[in-house]
């Protein structure tokens, strides 16, 4: 620990807008500033800060408020966007496990067969992984709850046996984070590349991106910020794509853009008549002005974008 104590103290709406005129930002309608400060919150719209400053807390010449917000509103349609096409994978991912695992055990209740998944273990952070025991968990809290879900109701008042409800009903109940440990906790590779074949991935391949989708899926659930980001999770690099896919050149799976073209090549099989390409060339084009670049689109050292528009992922 550093042993430095936190000693800001809380700032009024007109100190802050004081604060950074001062910084060099140019606020022309100051009541209009503190309008979207109380809306939003200094603390939010910082993090659109630091593009903007070569030198810390001091902003470039000529840089307004209305670029910080624009760059603020053009973060907020990007998560809505991804948002949208995370649903969209969400489900079909959904879909895919319940048909496979069901015909491959055939079994509507492969849920409740303990071979299905891995034998208990330690991970590196000395944690219990017990899958199947977390599956049944899931059941029963939903099963025991106040208000059940309407199907898990149904099936309770006119079925004794099996005790559980069938997958499809049982899958309906997990989060995508809970989705993404049941896909790494089944026991048999085979399941599992059944599974991702429908995406056209190698099994670990998909096991990456699925951990990312549930990463990104939370940060836009949360309205945290997309489009200038260093994923913590990031997602693998795809090797030897079996459908189109992009050049070696946009291989930065740190950042965005990267992840952009992960979630794209899994709507080939999700949704494949989706508009992505469209809505991302319209949302960058809504906003001239702001530096996609920090999405992680390549550039030149004159900061030309490399022509993403044109891979064959993209056309």
């Amino acid at each position: 620990m550093s042993g430095n104590s936190y000693n800001k103290t809380p700032t009024t709406y007109e100190q802050q807008i004081s604060l950074l005129k001062k910084r060099g930002l140019i606020i022309p309608d100051e009541a209009r500033a503190s309008r979207y400060l109380q809306q939003i919150s200094y603390f939010r719209l910082s993090a659109y800060f630091l593009p903007y400053q070569k030198i810390k807390d001091q902003f470039n010449e000529g840089i307004e408020f209305d670029l910080i917000l624009d760059n603020y509103k053009f973060d907020r349609e990007l998560r809505l966007l991804v948002f949208d096409c995370i649903e969209r994978v969400e489900i079909a991912i959904r879909a895919q496990m319940i048909y496979i695992l069901a015909h491959n055990y055939n079994s509507s209740h492969w849920q409740d067969i303990p071979e299905v998944f891995t034998e208990p273990y330690t991970n590196r952070r000395g944690d219990l992984v017990n899958t199947y025991e977390e599956v049944q968990k899931i059941i029963r809290d939903n099963c025991q709850s106040k208000h059940p879900e309407v199907f898990i109701k149904h099936y309770k008042e006119k079925y004794d046996t099996p005790t559980n409800p069938p997958s499809w009903m049982f899958m309906e109940l997990l989060t995508i984070g809970e989705l993404s440990r049941l896909y790494v906790g089944l026991r048999q590779n085979k399941d599992k590349q059944d599974i991702a074949t429908f995406f056209a991935l190698p099994h670990s391949v998909f096991a990456s991106w699925l951990h990312t989708l549930t990463y990104v899926r939370n940060i836009c659930a949360h309205h945290s910020r997309l489009w200038n980001r260093e994923f913590a999770i990031k997602p693998d690099i795809l090797i030897k794509p079996r459908k189109m896919w992009v050049v070696p050149l946009f291989d930065n799976n740190q950042r965005t853009f990267y992840f952009l073209c992960t979630l794209k090549y899994l709507l080939w099989g999700a949704n494949p008549n989706n508009h992505l390409s469209n809505k991302i060339d319209l949302l960058i084009k809504k906003y001239p002005n702001i530096p996609v670049r920090f999405m992680g689109i390549p550039s030149d050292k004159d900061g030309v974008l490399a022509d993403w528009r044109n891979e064959a992922l993209w056309i």
